[in-house]
């Protein structure tokens, strides 16, 4: 079989970074996609040497001209204060940026897998929240630039399909955390993890009883693969995420606990939209992806801590 020539936008992030290693230790040519705004250069480095790497500095709200198999849009910051910062860009990233990854895509009769969201579903009044369930989102809050961006490339996805044939697939993705997320993106997980190694009191917004479902990065990446190893009349969009759900004040207490912090938690005002519930309902990627999350939190953060204790 010849090696797969693969794309990955958003390369230098978080989950560019880990499917990057995923892809290359399968024996695949990655290409790697950034524009650096909040991908980090010491993730390409890991890589540099490798003879199936190659990076491009590259901004998808402009078309290139690649010769690919298939495409792994992973571009857009993930984190509110990230992605709140520029939010014109933000929404130019989603839909241009998809646009552009779609004709790529028609171009080369490659199949697309469209990273979206679990923030499709706004502040759900539906709860574990289904693939089936429109959500619940304000069209001009402070988040909606992430929100509707990424909403407006799903429909984008789908019209692809319809009227060019375009192989798509669609992801929604939950909480993930892990190995090469940035210490200072704004999520929070690294916040309580980064607070907490240097014995600083983890920050709370809101009273901490808002619920999110937290999954660990490797499982996620294996979720990506298989969906886009999946027949080509499955194109969700399918939620990957655990549906283990704790609350935000659980989370902290327990980074608490592992990194021995001196610490106590601290209360600031809950951002505007910022949902109180989020957990997958993922019927469907067992059923489709024969896909399960088996790594739990606790697991999980003990290799999450390993990782920031390594570069603080």
């Amino acid at each position: 079989m010849s090696k797969k020539r693969i794309l990955i936008t958003g390369g230098a992030g978080f989950l560019g970074t880990n499917l990057s290693k995923r892809l290359l230790d399968e024996g695949n040519h990655v290409i790697s996609l950034d524009n650096y705004l909040s991908g980090l250069k010491q993730h390409v480095e890991l890589f540099q040497d490798h003879p199936d790497y190659e990076f491009i500095e590259h901004d998808i709200i402009n078309p290139i001209e690649l010769e690919v198999d298939e495409i792994y849009n992973l571009a857009c910051a993930g984190s509110p204060p990230q992605y709140q910062a520029d939010p014109i860009h933000t929404t130019k990233t989603n839909v241009f940026g998809i646009i552009n990854m779609l004709e790529l895509a028609r171009k080369n009769n490659a199949k697309i897998m469209q990273a979206s969201t679990s923030e499709v579903y706004g502040d759900p009044e539906v709860h574990p929240q289904v693939e089936s369930y429109f959500g619940n989102v304000n069209t001009h809050g402070i988040r909606a630039c992430y929100d509707e961006g990424k909403r407006c490339a799903e429909s984008l996805c789908f019209d692809y399909m319809r009227q060019h044939g375009v192989k798509i697939k669609v992801a929604r993705i939950f909480n993930t955390y892990g190995p090469y997320m940035d210490a200072k993106d704004g999520r929070v997980v690294s916040n309580f993890i980064v607070q907490s190694i240097n014995n600083e009191s983890p920050t709370i917004y809101g009273d901490g009883s808002q619920t999110r479902s937290f999954c660990y990065v490797d499982n996620l990446i294996d979720g990506f693969v298989r969906l886009m190893a999946s027949r080509d009349d499955f194109y969700g969009p399918v939620n990957l995420g655990n549906p283990g759900e704790f609350t935000v004040k659980e989370l902290a207490e327990k980074v608490i606990e592992m990194t021995e912090a001196n610490v106590e938690i601290t209360y600031h005002p809950l951002p505007q939209d910022d949902p109180t519930k989020r957990c997958p309902d993922i019927s469907l990627a067992k059923k489709e992806l024969g896909w399960l999350p088996d790594i739990p939190l606790q697991e999980g953060l003990v290799k999450t801590i390993e990782y920031f204790k390594s570069i603080n």
